[in-house]
């Protein structure tokens, strides 16, 4: 969410980034409503100051008939009150709810464009594989070593339904704890966040209303989260931070829920895409500066890349197109590694910074130096989600005997060099 102040000064800017980003918005229909709002609620404090006004008037009456007369001009001014106040209610809804549509204004350095394919490769990492024998896809080396299954998957879930097993968990949380190492190295506090959470987390984070489609709902109007973004950002919600908890790092971990509803016919087969799966995620609380978010951006993502080449994983980095980042973002990178089998990149994480849109609509403020209350900036990067990351893990170190080459750094989480039959 942006400040109204910000959004009337340059409405044209705004008009701009919903251009840029592809979405239907009406900035002169906020105008209007915020016209609308001031003049709703105007009336309606004045109307009350004049029932309020009225009202001392009665207790001082000294006879009944003066009494009397008033209390009869008080019938007819509640009336208009209560007609004033359902009016601003009125108007109030529908500014809250075109003010959520509001859409960020993406970085001038973030390439225009329609959707993911006018993002642009800024770097390429490693040395692609060369086999002296036919590769085979992710599915059929994991089935055959006894890494996964898929039929019973589907059997219990349904659609997209996998089971985990053996080394394929192993190797799962020797990459958990490799990450936790990793990040932990780096200042980053590793946290556990709640998966089921309430509204107003994803509403703050921007995940809702436009994403709502995508989202596991409950009974109870609660909801599983894609991402430990959501109960991360939600933990400071509606708090006064002091400048010196600045910046807060935090290395979230959790399972994560997709219904991957605008994705039904995408990638159906093997761990690409599937509904149930696990993520670290870095967020970052920073200071209300553009230079600090920049900074936390470049280094954030620039872990995963690290995290990335220690691995041994050829990958490319990406600076999303406007069309590709969403309406919350200011700029995103994307990482994808090399899939042999599909002789493709696949995206792996993506880093990104939003100033304090998201900090605003949750309440998230800190208290600097000279005592005023500042929205804190907040950013986010994907560290490593599992299963996804054994797709590209796996089908480039595969070996003609069907077994599978562990890299090096995760040998000592493992307890083995190699995974076979």
């Amino acid at each position: 969410m942006l400040d109204i102040k910000f959004i009337k000064e340059n409405a044209e800017l705004i008009k701009e980034a919903a251009r840029k980003k592809h979405l239907s918005f009406d900035v002169a229909k906020l105008l209007e409503l915020e016209d609308a709002r001031k003049s709703t609620q105007a009336t309606f404090e004045t109307l009350r100051t004049e029932q309020n006004k009225l009202g001392e008037e009665i207790p001082k009456a000294t006879d009944m008939i003066t009494r009397t007369k008033l209390i009869e001009e008080l019938k007819p001014l509640k009336e208009k009150v209560q007609a004033a106040e359902e009016a601003m209610k009125a108007v109030m809804k529908d500014w809250q709810t075109c003010m959520l549509q509001v859409p960020n204004i993406p970085d001038i350095s973030s390439p225009e464009g329609d959707d993911e394919t006018a993002s642009v490769v800024e770097k390429t990492w490693g040395e692609k594989p060369v086999f002296d024998f036919e590769p085979k896809d992710h599915l059929d080396i994991m089935l055959a070593v006894g890494m996964v299954d898929f039929e019973r998957g589907v059997k219990v879930h349904g659609f997209r339904g996998y089971f985990l097993k053996g080394d394929g968990v192993r190797l799962c949380f020797a990459i958990w704890n490799y990450a936790m190492d990793f990040w932990s190295k780096r200042g980053f506090n590793p946290v556990m966040p709640p998966v089921i959470t309430k509204r107003e987390p994803l509403l703050g984070c921007g995940f809702i209303p436009q994403g709502e489609e995508d989202i596991y709902k409950n009974q109870d109007d609660t909801y599983l989260v894609g991402t430990a973004e959501v109960g991360l950002m939600g933990m400071y919600m509606d708090e006064v931070l002091e400048q010196s908890e600045l910046p807060i790092k935090m290395l979230g971990f959790s399972s994560c829920y997709r219904l991957e509803a605008g994705s039904h016919a995408k990638d159906i087969k093997g761990l690409i895409r599937v509904h149930e799966f696990y993520k670290l995620e870095q967020v970052v609380l920073c200071e209300a500066s553009h230079e600090e978010s920049v900074k936390w951006h470049e280094s954030m993502n620039e872990s995963t890349e690290q995290f990335i080449e220690s691995l041994g994983i050829p990958y490319q980095r990406l600076n999303a197109s406007t069309g590709d980042m969403g309406f919350a973002k200011v700029k995103m990178y994307d990482v994808e590694l090399w899939v042999p089998k599909e002789e493709k990149y696949r995206e792996i994480s993506s880093a990104s910074y939003f100033h304090d849109f998201q900090t605003r609509r949750l309440g998230i403020r800190y208290k600097n130096s000279e005592g005023k209350l500042l929205y804190a900036h907040s950013l986010n990067c994907t560290a490593i989600p599992t299963p996804r990351i054994l797709v590209s893990l796996i089908e480039n170190f595969q070996q003609a005997d069907g077994s599978i080459r562990i890299p090096e750094v995760l040998r000592p989480y493992m307890g083995k060099d190699v995974i076979s039959k």
